[in-house]
């Protein structure tokens, strides 16, 4: 659904040892009051262009090296100790300060590294850590689609009668820049065919927000619309290609010949040489194809393939009987860590659990913070807490066609909507986001899961099954007996295949 704001597993290495940093620097009253005052939003000039961002945001610049002028004097005094602060918590952690510093150059970067610094300021050190606001909105831009695909979350189809206008669309990007919010998915429907996405996309990347989409590839699979895609500043593009197979995928899509244009639209993304991933839901249909498919994300040559839980709702509830079964997911999720130690390739998943089976065949040596980013030192085991495997409603949220807020695309439960009250307020203020930002609360094996700091479970799942946000996510092994409660379709691939 979206894309890592950092390039490579390097830079997140460097970004994974400067929050640890930070982490560490400020878990103290002294410098937590001084957090504080720092986000305060202020107008500095940085080279050519002037922000009003917060001290913290400016601070972040100067330490990446750009010049930053024109600051009120206050301000200025509180991005010195914020800097200073921060060099010394690098230091302590034996970081590399100048890869600290490049990979700040990014203004999303800096958007996100804020925003970690501002929750320390603002709740202290939590686990996993409470967010002022989320590092990843996913924004279905549109109920429109042009194909059929049956595990579709939104049932996606015609445009909802009460989609935002494009004025409302513009007052939600200042929403979300106001907010701090570092990266924003355009998904769908099939967002890259409404009149408003390309004007959308500027004007999120205008204020620095890094902006990446998901997509079926038939708009991008002709090469001049995916230029004009980047040239108003998308960044990442992530194509769904569900089978190796042709006639499997477009099958899957509802629309023969659609995995002939996600595949070119993934090759037309490596020709430009945009940042690019192939996005697969993993079910019954394509279990046995893990190996087929990365062999072809390799021969396009993608950056990166990630790998989507099946959650049964919007239409894919209809087709409930896809899901793997929870020795299914085990048995995938191995093989996804086995395929990723031997090829060069980036392999993701979705599937919090993954974590625990990087810990577990690792023998405790590495872990996957993000569901998905491997790694092996200390600093990594670290952010793996401080991420804390299922974000939804705490690193990232979603924004529906019409406004309504939800904790993900995949968990349909409304929390406020964008035209009553303000994205922030909603964030700061919803009791669903409180619930999901306490892993106390949680119910069945999942409460009492030595795991459940770096998993948590799918939230979504278990709301899928049970109703209910803190249930045990019955697609873990370790919930097996929840999974045999649930009543299962009496549905084969063979039949859905005739029909």
């Amino acid at each position: 659904m979206s894309g890592d704001y950092n390039d490579n597993k390097e830079k997140k290495g460097d970004i994974g040892r400067l929050l640890t940093g930070i982490r560490l620097i400020f878990n103290n009253p002294l410098t937590r009051s001084y957090l504080k005052a720092g986000t305060k939003r202020v107008e500095c000039c940085e080279e050519d262009k002037c922000r009003n961002q917060t001290v913290l945001f400016h601070a972040l610049s100067s330490f990446a090296g750009s010049t930053v002028t024109g600051c009120p004097i206050t301000a200025r005094f509180l991005s010195w100790m914020i800097k200073a602060t921060i060099k010394i918590g690098v230091k302590v952690l034996k970081g590399d300060m100048e890869s600290a510093r490049e990979a700040l150059k990014d203004p999303a970067v800096r958007r996100g590294v804020s925003l970690v610094v501002e929750g320390l300021a603002k709740y202290g050190v939590t686990v996993p850590q409470k967010m002022p606001a989320p590092f990843l909105i996913v924004w279905n831009f549109t109920n429109m689609c042009n194909l059929k695909c049956i595990h579709c979350y939104q049932r996606a189809d015609k445009p909802l009668p009460d989609e935002l206008t494009l004025e409302e669309k513009l007052d939600v990007v200042r929403q979300i820049d106001e907010a701090g919010v570092a990266a924003v998915a355009l998904s769908g429907g099939e967002p890259t065919i409404h009149p408003d996405f390309y004007r959308i996309v500027k004007e999120l990347a205008d204020r620095d927000i890094y902006v990446s989409v998901a997509t079926n590839g038939t708009t991008f699979a002709k090469i001049e619309n995916l230029e004009k895609a980047v040239k108003a500043g998308i960044r990442y593009v992530e194509v769904s290609v569900d089978s190796a197979k042709p006639e499997v995928h477009d099958r899957f899509r509802g629309v023969p010949g659609a995995w002939e244009k996600a595949t070119t639209a993934l090759r037309n993304a490596v020709k430009l040489g945009v940042n690019n991933g192939m996005a697969t839901t993993i079910t019954k249909f394509n279990i046995n194809e893990v190996e087929d498919i990365l062999d072809l994300a390799e021969e396009i040559g993608v950056n990166r393939v990630i790998f989507f839980n099946f959650v049964p709702t919007g239409r894919g509830a209809d087709y409930a009987w896809m899901d793997l079964t929870p020795e299914e997911r085990e048995e995938f999720l191995k093989t996804v860590y086995r395929e990723m130690k031997k090829r060069k390739l980036e392999i993701e998943t979705t599937a919090p659990q993954y974590a625990r089976v990087v810990l577990e065949m690792s023998q405790g040596e590495e872990v996957a913070p993000t569901h998905f980013y491997v790694g092996s030192n200390k600093i990594v085991n670290a952010l793996a807490e401080f991420v804390g495997g299922c974000g939804a409603g705490r690193i990232y949220a979603a924004l529906q066609p019409n406004g309504d807020v939800t904790p993900c695309v995949f968990l349909p439960l409304k929390v406020g909507n964008v035209r009553e009250k303000s994205f922030r307020e909603i964030w700061d203020t919803s009791e669903v986001f409180k619930t999901l930002r306490n892993r106390e609360l949680l119910k069945g094996y999942c409460a009492e899961c030595p795991y459940k700091y770096v998993c948590g479970g799918c939230r979504a799942r278990a709301y899928a099954y049970f109703h209910d946000i803190t249930a045990p996510d019955p697609g873990c092994i370790l919930n097996k007996k929840e999974w045999e409660k649930i009543p299962k379709p009496h549905v084969t691939i063979r039949q859905t295949a005739k029909k």
